[in-house]
């Protein structure tokens, strides 16, 4: 097979704040190319790198606000995060967990710091990623997917270190996750020295955003904490070595070729579409949330 080589690697943008819960570096739609269509199915990432809050009684985060049309997943590296959506969806994302929530036809949810995490406050470390639906789903029903890291399939790499699944498949072992379309995602936790062999079609999107430590990918691109690797579409295989311990996200997916159509926190496929999602939710439509 081919070797899939790096097309670049992306510094992250300057922080901002999304409500006072989350302090991101947006990487998609973004800095040098990785718009939407670029990087389809994957139409957001927000990286909440390593950051210290603050003890408080009152928990930080982002309050009711309305989502269609995609997929919410979120990623907890240090610090914990607590969910309710109106759909019924909802519960504690702990460190090394995920939230895989999908908005479809529409739903209202908050997120915010853990009650009791807020309380003593630490470093905090996430990633949201926005996963778009095939239009065939985006008028599904909503669906809600809390996935521990118990849940996770682990392959053992030996002194390399291993492999945590959260969707597709690494060497014949499958994630936990449903996806609606071919979607990989996965931490590849490397000791020194440690290499691990990824394997995936020439013509999915896929990326790799370094959550600790640094790495060469196949033997000569070097990328460091907090930056983004973007793949080439051709060739299938790549290498990832840590040059110390290092945490490494890798997600990779199947364009769904479909027209985007973006506005807020709606993704259709078209401004007709989205209008009709503003009516629906202005009527209420998405159901009830209190603040």
């Amino acid at each position: 097979m081919a070797t899939k080589k790096v097309e670049i690697v992306v510094s992250p943008k300057p922080a901002h704040f999304v409500g006072d819960g989350f302090r991101v570096h947006n990487f998609i739609p973004g800095v040098q190319g990785l718009d939407m269509k670029r990087m389809d199915p994957f139409i957001m990432l927000d990286y909440n790198s390593k950051f210290h809050f603050n003890g408080t009684d009152n928990p930080r985060g982002v309050g009711v606000h309305p989502h269609r049309g995609f997929e919410t997943v979120t990623i907890a590296y240090h610090g914990k995060v607590q969910h309710h959506d109106s759909a019924g969806g909802g519960g504690i994302i702990g460190e090394g967990d995920v939230q895989w929530m999908t908005a479809a036809k529409g739903v209202l949810h908050k997120e915010y710091h853990e009650t009791e995490w807020a309380k003593e406050g630490g470093i905090f470390q996430m990633v949201q990623l926005w996963v778009n639906l095939p239009s065939v789903y985006k008028m599904s029903c909503p669906k809600y997917q809390s996935i521990k890291n118990s849940d996770m399939e682990k392959v053992d790499l030996g002194e390399n270190g291993y492999i945590e699944l959260i969707a597709g498949t690494y060497k014949d072992q499958k994630g936990p996750a449903f996806t609606f379309s071919p979607v990989n995602m996965m931490n590849a936790k490397l000791k020194k020295g440690g290499k691990a062999e990824f394997d995936f079609p020439a013509n999915f999107n896929t990326a790799a955003l370094i959550i600790e430590g640094n790495i060469i990918i196949n033997g000569e691109e070097k990328a460091s904490t907090d930056h983004l690797v973007l793949f080439k579409n051709e060739g299938e295989t790549f290498t990832v070595e840590a040059t110390e311990d290092s945490v490494v996200l890798l997600i990779s997916g199947m364009p769904l070729d479909e027209p985007i159509y973006p506005h807020g926190p709606f993704v259709m496929n078209s401004k007709e579409e989205i209008m009709q999602a503003f009516e629906d939710y202005n009527l209420g439509r998405f159901g009830y949330l209190a603040d």
